[in-house]
């Protein structure tokens, strides 16, 4: 089957391109950060810099994958080169082209425009197949903190490979979130293999063991949660704490990046509550996220205790919200859900 590894061989080879595919994106990705206003004032669009990275990011990282694993690549991604090529559009294509043009200098723009059309598969659970979020946290990419580049290998329901690329994310746990670290960090996760660490300004340092979970929850809890209101249910997280009897330092950031705060054991909670009904996860949003907290020691499920199932297309149909925590007090988190009744939200 393509794009299957198969031995040990294979899976090293694929993490190197992934984590090379991701290394440049963050690359990329920086760049445009770097010019937010610049970029704003030649597409006439206040949210068109993460629109342009986004385009970008793709491109590198189709580019990276098919240079290391051959064209046959099946790549679901978040992007499509429709928009594009519609002439209305031309400063954001030719924004976009400069841009991955730091990491892909020779690019030309048809080759670009085919490199994201390279995402456009169909996820499906007999196949293997990549799945990428060029950007994840488009607001806090255009505030200047917190995003990710998230790029897994899906092999039937479960993710096997996952590369975060958290460009603005200090390794050290004395910095603040809410500000651009100068270096950043990717974490690599291979499925019983754990999760390692390098810096985002030096993706060709040898990987480290990234720290992992090792603290053990006591009078304080420390949770992370989504910063917008509209992605997670705030309000609902503070009863669930409240509910298991304990203090809780509360931490808000973007992006996938919460995956890895707790899997390096600086948090001990990343809950996401369903914000309305019948609204459904999309596989790239913690397909990458989900394997390195758990590589990292973390119990990730929906809010019912259920598994992440990969394997029913483009969303997590089968799930509702996320709990990932530390194994300490992910059960009695998935108890205090139900006891209040939360286990029901988000049904149709």
């Amino acid at each position: 089957m393509a794009n299957q590894p198969s031995t040990s061989t294979d899976r090293s080879a694929y993490a190197r391109a992934a984590r090379e595919a991701v290394a440049q994106a963050t690359i990329v990705c920086r760049t445009v950060q770097a010019r937010l206003d610049d970029l704003r004032a030649i597409t006439k669009d206040d949210e068109s810099p993460v629109t342009i990275a986004d385009f970008a990011s793709q491109a590198v990282v189709a580019n990276v994958l098919r240079q290391h694993l051959g064209t046959s690549l099946v790549l679901v991604g978040e992007e499509g080169s429709a928009s594009l090529r519609l002439s209305e559009h031309a400063p954001h294509l030719a924004a976009a082209l400069e841009a991955a043009r730091v990491a892909w200098p020779e690019v030309t723009e048809e080759q670009f425009l085919d490199a994201i059309d390279a995402g456009d598969a169909e996820p499906t659970g007999d196949h293997c197949y990549w799945t990428l979020d060029p950007i994840d946290g488009t607001k806090g990419f255009l505030r200047g903190e917190q995003y990710a580049v998230s790029l897994a290998y899906i092999d039937g329901n479960v993710p096997t490979l996952g590369v975060l690329g958290c460009p603005n994310l200090p390794m050290d746990f004395s910095q603040p979130f809410d500000h651009p670290d100068a270096h950043g960090a990717i974490y690599v996760a291979s499925r019983n293999y754990g999760l390692y660490e390098v810096p985002a300004d030096e993706p060709s340092m040898p990987l480290r063991k990234a720290p992992t979970l090792g603290h053990q929850p006591g009078d304080t809890v420390r949770m992370c949660e989504s910063v917008e209101s509209g992605h997670s249910r705030h309000e609902h997280s503070a009863q669930i704490m409240e509910k298991l009897g304990v203090a809780t330092e509360s931490f808000r950031l973007d992006s996938q990046a919460k995956y890895a705060v707790v899997a390096r054991g600086q948090a001990d909670v990343y809950l996401r509550m369903p914000t309305r009904p019948g609204y459904r996860e999309k596989i790239w949003d913690h397909a990458a996220g989900a394997l390195c907290a758990s590589e990292g020691g973390a119990v990730v499920t929906d809010i019912t205790g259920a598994p992440l199932d990969f394997s029913k297309g483009p969303t997590l149909s089968d799930n509702r919200g996320i709990v990932c925590a530390s194994p300490q007090i992910h059960g009695r988190i998935i108890r205090a859900i139900d006891e209040l009744g939360f286990a029901q939200m988000g049904m149709d």
